[in-house]
């Protein structure tokens, strides 16, 4: 008779999956299923995301301190076995942020890094995703025109398409309670970009800044906060992506994920 697996055991396992999947270390087989498991499961999809985006966030903590050359008068007491204390700190520093069994240890130990405020060196947020909050924080307060093309006219994405020669998609954000309000063209560094904005019944506003990246880009899932916007930003088919809003990270990583599907099935 074969021995029941408990839920609580499937979980677990479930978890460990998703740690060696994000650190790239299932063979073809699994990778495929739990890419599969995740298309069927949007909050798995958030929750993965979430994930990614705080190890990145950590990576870009604690790696000037992997850089750091070590200093002279420690490099003087170190024994003929090179285990200082500094050497043992780096090591454990490196186990942190590369051994894929210690990723959820180490976005809690994130989470609670940023809580403290700790001024701590992390990646600078790119250009254009730093124009995309503001761009948000501009037009999300106005009342009378807050787009330039409303959402019923039918060419909207054909415009915005052709001007930032990139495909523009307008996604279905109600299942989530948002309504497309229209878009308009904005100005970028290299050409022209894109803002679709999305409304609730609160009059809560999020905005979807899409631009063709350039080539050295990261294509990665990650999270910024500029002052009071909260942005979850990709590059996907060669589209730069950047949903901007004042709401919770957990609320703005669903309507990432929405997005994010929407844009593969797409494709």
């Amino acid at each position: 008779m074969p021995t029941p697996t408990s839920p609580a055991l499937e979980a677990a396992d479930r978890d460990l999956r998703l740690n060696a999947y994000l650190d790239g270390e299932l063979d073809d087989a699994d990778r495929a299923a739990v890419q599969a498991w995740l298309a069927a499961n949007p909050a798995a999809q958030a929750r993965f995301n979430v994930l990614h985006a705080d190890r990145d966030a950590l990576r870009a903590a604690l790696q000037p301190a992997l850089d750091e050359p070590t200093p002279d008068r420690l490099s003087r007491t170190v024994m003929h076995d090179s285990r200082s204390r500094w050497a043992q700190w780096r090591i454990a520093a490196g186990a942190l942020l590369f051994v894929g069994g210690g990723l959820v240890g180490a976005a809690a130990t994130w989470q609670q890094m940023r809580s403290q405020a700790t001024p701590l060196a992390r990646q600078q947020p790119l250009p254009w995703v730093q124009r995309a909050a503001v761009a948000h924080s501009v037009y999300v307060p106005e009342v009378r025109h807050p787009v330039e093309v409303r959402a019923r006219e039918e060419h909207l994405a054909r415009w915005l398409t052709r001007r930032i020669d990139a495909p523009v998609r307008l996604f279905d954000l109600q299942a989530h309670g948002y309504e497309l309000v229209g878009g308009r063209l904005l100005p970028d560094v290299t050409g022209p970009s894109a803002q679709l904005m999305y409304e609730n019944g609160a009059r809560q506003r999020v905005t979807v800044y899409l631009r063709k990246p350039e080539t050295d880009t990261p294509a990665a899932f990650r999270y910024e906060q500029q002052a009071d916007v909260g942005l979850f930003y990709w590059v996907d088919d060669e589209v730069g992506y950047a949903l901007a809003g004042q709401l919770p990270k957990e609320q703005l990583v669903t309507l990432a994920s929405s997005i994010y599907q929407q844009a593969k099935k797409a494709q």
